[in-house]
């Protein structure tokens, strides 16, 4: 039973941690480029056998 609530603390513990550093990550950054260009995204779309979108 003791180690049930342990494990319960450590878990809450880590949750929290988590959900501050989570929450001290600014909003207001641009996200990353996608690398390639569409042309090569098309290709692969292809070559998987989806049909890109015009």
């Amino acid at each position: 039973m003791i180690r049930l609530l342990i494990t319960g603390l450590v878990a809450y513990a880590a949750y929290r941690a988590a959900r501050k550093v989570i929450d001290e990550v600014p909003d207001d950054f641009d996200p990353l480029p996608m690398p390639g260009d569409e042309r090569t995204l098309r290709r692969q779309s292809a070559a998987m056998g989806v049909a890109p979108r015009r």
